[in-house]
């Protein structure tokens, strides 16, 4: 109820936030500040919250280790899901543009004529990226938001406590109790997001005019359309290679898929889709390991969403991005994605670590966070779906037939 009722105030907001930047422009743009706050308090979410899930996730899968094949089959699947995700959201905003209109490319033609639009400041060389991934200083790189650092300090020294063993212990802890503590503080700070989205969409329709809604309205309907598209052509092509008996999967799927969509957290639908995975007929040891690592690993909904809003930032900021650039940019999403699908809008959090890593104006953010409510539903459930079909996926690898398992009603009987 909680959940529904701030995503309710956030439309609220949102509509408010409108009807003021139309009515009264002037008073609209002094709200500002109140947006600057909100992103702010997520930018100081990154640090911490980056290193305790990776460092935590990274030394906790000392089991994937000891799970054997298992572990192995399970991060193959996933590494391969979230790439096809993450590339099918890039072709869908490449292609569709939502964040480029002709008016914004007039005004851009007529106010800097002479003024070609970007290039990530200059044109790094190969080794100029190569020698910027590895940082110097952990806190300096904290410090900067450079995301990208962040991640290599991180999975180095996830594996260094790996390695050490039980000496490394109270840090793992450590990372645990940091990891829930920024969870909460995550939620704290998105109680300000009714707020934050209102000056938000308010100072935008009072600058732009309500046409630069429009932007809005087609980054929605391409983000949707791309996650159908995923969903249907490339889980329904897992479906068929692995022989997953369609009809059950999708009775056993769809309860933790429609908590996941109404609330969006995958928090909330993680228990559910353990008990119905098991059910459904994936032996409990692959499905408590996959499902809680695949929260971790497989967030397919998100790194196609994070692909598409990155690109769309720098479409709104009239930042032209080169293929290599783009493609730099996801693999550093690729990475910094992992770990947060129990937090409610935290890919927002991740979004503005990779806009200021890569020198992009985080303009479309301030668009973005007024439909990031409806955006984070559906990114969320296919989140959930994709972690379910993982499960599923591996189990049968595992040569398990689930033709043969109960149906799901028969189970709740029992």
């Amino acid at each position: 109820m909680k959940r529904n009722s701030a995503t309710v105030w956030i439309f609220v907001a949102m509509a408010a936030g409108i009807l003021l930047g139309h009515l009264n422009p002037e008073i609209a743009k002094t709200l500002e500040p109140v947006s600057h706050i909100f992103l702010k308090l997520i930018k100081s979410i990154i640090a911490p919250l980056l290193f305790a899930t990776l460092v935590y996730g990274i030394a906790a899968s000392g089991n994937v280790k000891t799970m054997g094949r298992i572990g192995g089959k399970a991060i193959l699947y996933f590494e391969i899901a979230t790439t096809i995700a993450l590339f099918i959201g890039l072709f869908a905003v490449n292609w569709i543009k939502p964040g480029v209109s002709q008016t914004q490319t007039q005004a851009v033609e007529q106010t800097a004529p002479a003024k070609p639009v970007v290039e990530v400041k200059k044109q790094p060389t190969a080794g100029e990226i190569l020698e910027h991934t590895f940082p110097s200083s952990v806190i300096d790189a904290m410090a900067r938001g450079d995301v990208l650092q962040l991640v290599v300090f991180c999975f180095l020294f996830g594996a260094a406590c790996t390695a050490i063993g039980d000496k490394a212990k109270p840090v793992i802890e450590w990372c645990e109790s940091l990891a829930e503590i920024m969870f909460q503080y995550t939620r704290y700070v998105m109680m300000l997001a009714p707020l934050g989205v209102g000056a938000a969409i308010a100072v935008t329709v009072g600058t732009y005019g309500l046409s630069s809604l429009n932007k809005l309205g087609l980054l929605l309907l391409t983000m949707y359309a791309a996650l159908i598209v995923f969903v249907v052509v490339v889980f329904g092509a897992v479906i068929l290679i692995c022989r997953i008996p369609l009809g059950r999967f999708i009775d056993a799927a769809k309860e933790p898929w429609l908590i996941a969509f109404s609330t969006a957290s995958s928090e909330a639908a993680l228990p559910k889709a353990l008990e119905n995975m098991e059910k459904f007929g994936v032996p409990k040891h692959i499905v408590s390991f996959v499902l809680p690592t695949g929260y971790s690993f497989n967030l397919d909904g998100t790194t196609l969403y994070l692909s598409g809003a990155s690109i769309f930032c720098a479409q709104v900021a009239g930042i032209e991005l080169t293929f290599g650039q783009q493609v730099l940019m996801m693999l550093s999403l690729m990475l910094t994605s992992k770990g947060v699908a129990g937090v409610p809008r935290a890919s927002l959090v991740i979004l503005t670590g990779t806009l200021t890593t890569f020198a992009i104006p985080q303009m479309g953010i301030t668009l973005i966070l007024g439909i990031d409510a409806v955006l984070d539903m559906a990114r969320t459930s296919v989140n959930v779906l994709g972690n379910c079909l993982a499960s599923a996926v591996v189990a049968r690898w595992e040569g398990v037939d689930l033709s043969k398992a109960p149906a799901l009603e028969e189970s709740r009987g029992h």
